[in-house]
């Protein structure tokens, strides 16, 4: 089985370099022809949707893992009844969005690009329950393809909508074209294995709402301190700060996507081990999963202080210097991401979601407060140091709920070698003044040579396991 995850991983991270390559590319191009202002416009018509988006989640993706392995006797059934619910509830809640922005004090251009870019989010939330299929059936490979496949398309549209002049809104149709694409992808590549049809099992749908419920309340306190900030310096400052905040911020969206791939991969195997009571593979899949998690968000977060600036300055243009340091600041959010998010998904296995609204909503309320404190008087870097609190405050509290139920703490031995090799990294970098480019891969090399150095025997012990 381990075998099998890492196999999935391996693919996954190949793809995702590829599929982070892509979006730099949409990222280069849209920063460049957009400038501050209209990325900061692009910035607030993405952010306002994902508030609406991750409401419209309501947890169904960890669900969908967590039924499939649950009913693995009634899979096609499952998925019919997942995906149709799924239509149903994000059709209802993302269809607020493009009502509700009509209020909002945002220029025309912003509410214009809301209308057209719903129908992008709609795609993203019937590509989860897919995802979820995927996940339970260890088959990313195929998400990868169609996560491939949506890039390409994002990249062609955004330099044709470019080259042709279209704007905002040419952009935000890319965009919106990108996700169709992707979920046609995925939707073709599963017909082999799942007919995805309409279906209304109310057994299921109860299931699905008791499984939902606490993950729903969960992530919509999440979206306070996930979304809260982008969306207040919306209303307290111009449309280019957003911008320059935006910018660092689209880079540690793609980062971020990684984690969760890695933990939805190990989710079906948690709820298996625990369904078999097997609890030595249990707590075997939590360390090697926040073995993997602390291998990748460490050099992450070193590296990053020593290439920020002209990253974004190369990727974005010199108009989006200041974004380097916003950059240098939330790397440290997403390191926290990385670390924490395997304990939530264990809680998901234990099916424990319940237990940890408490601490959303007080990172939630604590969040808010900071947000709307710090932001008028330090703008973005209010926002970016409220955001550090914020993930680091909910990884460790989660962490704390997991110990509770569970009485597990990971064994450090790999990430104090991770730590060591971050260290030989950092030094390189450090002493060799080398563009942004030639320094990434140096880095990379470096990190990776040292670290299989030092972890050589944890890496075959957990091809071993």
């Amino acid at each position: 089985m381990f075998r099998k995850i890492f196999y999935n991983t391996g693919i996954n991270f190949v793809a995702k370099i590829i599929a982070t390559a892509l979006g730099l590319a949409a990222v280069v191009l849209m920063t460049h022809y957009l400038g501050g202002l209209g990325f900061g416009q692009y910035t607030i018509i993405i952010a306002y949707l994902q508030f609406f988006g991750l409401i419209a989640d309501m947890g169904l993706t960890l669900v969908s893992a967590q039924l499939l392995a649950k009913y693995e006797d009634n899979e096609e059934k499952v998925i019919a009844n997942l995906f149709s619910f799924r239509l149903v509830t994000a059709g209802i809640l993302l269809g607020l969005a493009p009502l509700i922005v009509m209020f909002m004090p945002y220029a025309w251009p912003v509410k214009l690009g809301v209308f057209i870019a719903t129908i992008s989010f709609l795609f993203i939330a019937l590509n989860q329950v897919l995802i979820g299929f995927y996940q339970k059936r260890l088959l990313m490979a195929k998400a990868s393809i169609a996560e491939i496949g949506g890039r390409i398309v994002l990249v062609a549209f955004v330099l044709i909508a470019v080259l042709l002049q279209w704007g905002l809104q040419g952009i935000v149709i890319a965009t919106t074209l990108a996700s169709i694409t992707q979920f046609f992808i995925n939707y073709v590549l599963s017909l082999p294995y799942v007919k995805i049809r309409f279906a209304v099992d109310t057994k299921i749908w109860r299931d699905i709402v008791y499984l939902c419920w606490p993950i729903a309340i969960t992530i919509t306190f999440n979206i306070i301190y996930l979304k809260a900030d982008t969306l207040i310096l919306s209303l307290l400052q111009s449309e280019t700060v957003v911008g320059l905040y935006g910018a660092a911020y689209r880079v540690i969206d793609i980062l971020v996507t990684m984690p969760f791939i890695l933990a939805g991969l190990a989710l079906p195997q948690l709820t298996s081990a625990l369904k078999n009571k097997n609890d030595v593979e249990f707590k075997n899949i939590i360390q090697h999963s926040f073995d993997v998690m602390v291998i990748i968000a460490l050099p992450l977060a070193v590296g990053t202080q020593f290439v920020a600036a002209p990253l974004m300055r190369l990727v974005a243009g010199p108009e989006f210097f200041a974004s380097g340091i916003i950059l240098q600041l939330l790397i440290f959010a997403a390191a926290a991401i990385y670390l924490g998010v395997i304990f939530a998904h264990v809680i998901i296995a234990l099916e424990k979601q319940k237990q940890t609204i408490w601490a959303y909503v007080l990172v939630a309320v604590t969040a808010l407060t900071g947000y709307l404190i710090f932001i008028p008087r330090y703008s973005y870097f209010g926002a970016a140091a409220v955001t550090i609190y914020s993930e680091i405050a909910i990884a460790l509290l989660i962490f704390g709920i997991t110990y509770y139920y569970i009485h597990f703490v990971p064994n450090l031995a790999v990430s104090c070698k991770a730590i060591a090799a971050c260290a030989v990294m950092g030094l390189g970098l450090y002493f060799f003044d080398l563009a942004v480019v030639p320094a990434i891969i140096t880095a990379g090399i470096v990190y990776s040579a040292t670290l299989f150095a030092l972890a050589k025997n944890d890496f075959k012990k957990m091809v071993r396991n």
